[in-house]
């Protein structure tokens, strides 16, 4: 069984964000992620990590609006100071956090932009993030998206990711990728996984149709995260899924298949 850290903006909701990283500890979980931190002091969440003897896994670079349903800027190309000022940001708060993987979410295409330009900022601002974030030792990954769930997002299957990781050019660019995500989009998860395992810096989970724990839909995690395993992936795995219910009644799969 892959390592598995939970994912606090997703898992636990039934309790105040700060009392989740008590939670997650409780329930035997060793490593943390979660969307953003910078709504919260960063010594305070340090000091619960470190209380509660937690990994900071990951967290994302700051993504706009979020509320008005923005999921990043990095392709927008009249927002490259906002951009350049959050990758300033995200290393602050990893490095007092111990964290050594920030996600980039690329963002919705804007609407009338020149899709040249568009491709050229993206590359632009991902080349500053990872030479930025690589002088911190932190790594950059970004994620592909479903375009259902996320209409209009920028950056939706793993070979476009790729191509993305050979036009940066920078070795400390990886693709962050989610299974729930990839699933939806283009399925051969673990052909996928096989082949670009080298270019794969994070992953996360959750099971479809529902986004919900793995064994409650179509994917089949009992073989899929022994293949994980099998070949040869050493980093965490984000549960990054929608309990059905109360989280704490849902844990049951992570025995079931261990």
């Amino acid at each position: 069984m892959p390592k598995l850290a939970a994912n606090l903006s997703m898992l636990f909701t039934e309790i105040d964000f700060l009392d989740r990283f008590q939670a997650a500890a409780k329930a035997g979980f060793k490593g943390v992620e979660y969307l953003f931190p910078y709504a919260y002091d960063k010594q305070t969440l340090a000091t619960l990590l470190k209380e509660n003897g937690l990994v900071q896994v990951l967290h994302n670079l700051p993504a706009g609006n979020w509320d008005a349903g923005e999921r990043g800027i990095a392709c927008h190309p009249d927002r490259v100071d906002e951009f350049k000022d959050g990758v300033a940001r995200a290393i602050d708060y990893a490095q007092a956090l111990h964290c050594p993987k920030v996600n980039c979410l690329v963002g919705k295409t804007p609407a009338g932009a020149d899709a040249e330009t568009v491709e050229h900022t993206l590359v632009s601002n991902l080349k500053h993030a990872a030479a930025e974030l690589q002088k911190a030792g932190i790594l950059l990954v970004m994620e592909p998206l479903n375009d259902f769930d996320t209409p209009g997002f920028h950056l939706t299957h793993t070979a476009q990711a790729v191509d993305l990781i050979q036009k940066v050019g920078s070795d400390n660019l990886k693709v962050q990728y989610d299974i729930y995500h990839m699933q939806r989009m283009e399925g051969e998860l673990g052909n996928t996984l096989s082949k670009q395992l080298a270019s794969i810096g994070h992953i996360q989970l959750a099971d479809n149709p529902g986004r919900h724990e793995p064994g409650t839909g179509e994917i089949n995690y009992g073989w899929l995260l022994h293949h994980i395993d099998a070949i040869g992936y050493e980093g965490w795995i984000g549960c990054e899924y929608k309990p059905a219910t109360r989280t704490q009644d849902g844990l049951g799969w992570i025995k079931a298949f261990a």
